[in-house]
């Protein structure tokens, strides 16, 4: 069966023909050209991955991301887009996107960076497809609905959250080190600053320390990576 894609991009000439040559290519593409009929296509129907233009005429594609990572965690993202500043790239990828293109770009790296991902996406989600609730600092932890309990508090957790907490805790009680983090949670084409990781990291820490300052649930081990603790 052909992967579903959501591909997001209102300028009409870039889209259709990136809706016909990713056909071409054995996908099934729904095309949408503003961020209020990507939420009608999200609706719809399952994807196995959302190419997101980021400037919409009638929004960002920023704001796709966020609703995808909050009502379909298990979709992989990719953001292709013009606006190729540092931080917008760090913010596509806190999001959760699983890599950020930057027009203009080759169709044969764009496909074969798709492939990637998806065969990313699919590593990951078959590592956290534990049904047992798991207890980490004071957050109760669905892997495989990609969610944190805290409190009375329901909190979404992205592919790559929920990938790199997953990691930490099987090897809770040793050290992770930084390469391992990039090898099993991010892919090679994605280029993540140690930024990043630590952003990823310090979010973590917000939900499951009982003091994010001080932390004790995940520590850092200087020039090494992190560590979990055994409770």
């Amino acid at each position: 069966m052909a992967p579903n894609l959501l591909l997001l991009e209102d300028e009409i000439n870039v889209g259709s023909t990136l809706k016909d040559r990713l056909t071409l290519d054995g996908f099934d593409v729904s095309w949408a050209q503003s961020v209020t009929q990507a939420k009608v296509f999200l609706n719809e129907r399952a994807f196995a991955l959302a190419l997101l233009d980021v400037q919409l005429p009638d929004g960002s594609g920023f704001d796709v991301g966020e609703i995808i990572k909050k009502h379909h965690p298990s979709l992989a993202m990719v953001f292709l887009t013009a606006a190729g500043t540092p931080d917008d790239r760090i913010h596509g990828l806190e999001i959760g996107a699983e890599d950020y293109i930057v027009k203009p770009f080759n169709f044969k790296e764009l496909l074969l960076r798709i492939h990637n991902v998806l065969k990313r996406a699919q590593f990951i989600t078959q590592n956290i497809q534990s049904h047992e609730e798991v207890r980490i600092g004071r957050a109760t932890v669905r892997f495989n609905q990609y969610e944190m309990i805290v409190g009375q508090d329901k909190h979404h957790l992205s592919h790559k959250e929920c990938a790199l907490l997953k990691l930490l805790y099987d090897k809770r009680g040793s050290v992770v080190s930084r390469d391992e983090i990039l090898n099993l949670v991010w892919s090679e084409d994605e280029y993540p600053t140690p930024r990043t990781i630590d952003n990823f990291v310090l979010r973590l820490r917000k939900l499951v320390e009982p003091d994010a300052n001080v932390p004790s649930i995940i520590r850092s081990v200087r020039s090494v990576g992190y560590l979990m603790e055994k409770e």
